[in-house]
């Protein structure tokens, strides 16, 4: 007599072997058919290459709606409370604490409860006296719980490498989560600075058509007092045209630099706040290059600098831990448990037991041979400190550089500014002198659009150059690492 029953089941498991491999296969259509082929929900790949909306993502953030004048210190505070590159640094440096911990849990005992249970039941067949044969089944089920205890006591001190490598990296976190913030300040004030250069790029360009219009005024004028001509209201006109079209891009402009500003500040695009001007801001005092005293305290206090300093050595203490993989590890381990099972065979009684177990057991694990894998490991670490280390040293170059190009750049934008304000002097005296001969007659209207012309290339370099000497004043001050708070920005710029 066949078990028909053991049969159906072991079809089954054979089943189930041959046919789980085919579901892996079957998520490709989970995809483009082909390159060319665009990819859609319903797997058939028709039509363009769109993907379907999903509205959960299109919810627009509430913008800052407030009139009240915001000035540089209070666009840091608001960058430095709603930026999301600061959530972001603050959340990785507290993943990297979180890794301390979890290295330094490596040196207490690891303790489980386990439980193991089941069930097996047993056919035999066994010939009986008439020749046949019968079927005896046998069922034997147990509980044994038992609570193991497992301690690493020592390993030549890879765990303390461990956790060194971890503390430097965390350090390199909370590192990086303070230059975050440097870097913030540094990126609203320039925004800052370019949003107020093209504001006043718009006043000048707002003045330029007065003055091209005074320009088309008096050319008309002339005409209509038969002194003029009509080529030179002609030009007046073209004047006056090009003077509405500078106004329009500088219009187009300050609206850029208003959303760069709002980007760099971390709010809603949908934000409408009022910018105080930085027209007035004081400029800074020209400066010879920075001592080799002065670019050693900068990078002592760098951040990035210390990051990657921090970084050299934590591949550093993974060199060790991947020195002490070639050692001995001494163990402790404890179990205490508990077998509770029974036993029925047949339509005989079934019988039960209860043991108890303890035990402690201290070992050593010597590695022997692992076919390279240690040795490629440590090759693989001392590498790393090797790239870590020339990583650093490209680092503080690069800081140093920077440094000193900030200062250049600041002496060449303070002696750029002195130019223009004695150009913007200069072009004013020669706009009123020409306008004024053209209105009484014995000036040329080429005279005074090229006086206006003039005028308006020196106003906007004067601009420029203003908004040139704050925003270098602000790189040094930032490669210095001296950009630390809302106020770093107004020091920076102080004569």
């Amino acid at each position: 007599m066949l078990n028909l029953g053991k049969f159906a089941r072991c079809g089954l498991f054979i089943g189930l072997a041959f046919g789980v491999p085919g579901c892996a296969t079957d998520a490709l259509k989970q995809t483009s058919a082909s390159p060319d082929t665009a990819w859609s929900p319903d797997g058939t790949g028709a039509g363009d290459f769109s993907v379907p909306p999903n509205p959960e993502v299109a919810r627009l953030p509430a913008g800052i709606q407030s009139g009240k004048p915001y000035g540089l210190p209070a666009l840091i505070d608001l960058a430095q409370r709603s930026h999301p590159s600061t959530r972001i640094a603050w959340e990785q440096a507290r993943q990297s604490a979180l890794a301390v911990g979890m290295v330094e849990a490596t040196f207490l005992p690891i303790l489980t409860a386990n439980v193991i249970g089941g069930r097996q039941d047993i056919v035999t067949p066994l010939p009986n006296l008439e020749g046949g044969t019968d079927y005896v089944s046998t069922t034997a089920n147990g509980v044994a719980p038992n609570l193991a205890l497992q301690w690493l006591i020592f390993d030549f001190g890879q765990r303390q490498a461990w956790r060194q490598a971890a503390q430097q990296n965390a350090y390199a976190a909370n590192v990086n989560f303070n230059g975050t913030h440097q870097a913030l300040i540094y990126n609203v004030t320039r925004s800052y600075y370019m949003y107020g250069a093209q504001k006043s790029s718009l006043a000048i360009a707002q003045q330029a058509l007065a003055n091209s219009r005074r320009i088309q005024d008096a050319a008309e004028a002339r005409y209509a007092n038969g002194t003029g001509t009509s080529i030179e209201v002609a030009q007046a006109k073209q004047l006056a045209a090009q003077s509405n079209l500078r106004l329009v891009q500088a219009q187009d402009g300050l609206r850029d630099a208003y959303q760069d500003l709002l980007g760099a500040v971390g709010i809603s695009p949908r934000s409408r706040i009022e910018i105080a001007s930085s027209a007035n801001a004081p400029l800074p005092s020209p400066r010879a290059l920075p001592t080799d005293a002065l670019i050693k305290t900068a990078l002592a206090r760098r951040p990035d600098v210390l990051a990657s300093y921090a970084g050299m050595k934590a591949t550093e203490a993974n060199v060790r831990a991947a020195n002490a993989d070639f050692l001995p590890k001494v163990y402790v381990s404890a179990v205490a448990g508990t077998n509770n099972t029974s036993l029925q065979t047949g339509n005989l009684p079934s019988i039960g037991g209860a043991t108890t177990a303890s035990g402690v057991l201290v070992g050593v694990s010597i590695p022997v041979y692992d076919g390279g894998i240690r040795e490629a490991r440590k090759r693989q670490a001392k590498s790393t400190t090797a790239a870590a280390a020339a990583s650093f040293e490209q680092t503080r170059n690069a800081a140093m550089r920077e440094i000193i190009v900030a200062s250049d750049t600041l002496r060449s934008a303070l002696e750029s500014y002195a130019a223009a304000v004695a150009l913007t002097d200069a072009s004013q005296l020669t706009y009123d002198a020409a306008f004024d001969a053209y209105q009484n007659g014995i000036g040329t209207v080429t005279d005074a659009t090229a006086a206006e012309s003039g005028l308006l290339d020196a106003r906007l370099a004067r601009s420029d150059a203003h908004a040139a000497s704050l925003i270098a004043a602000s790189t040094l001050a930032f490669t210095l690492g001296a950009m630390t708070s809302s106020a770093s920005p107004a020091r920076a710029t102080a004569p």
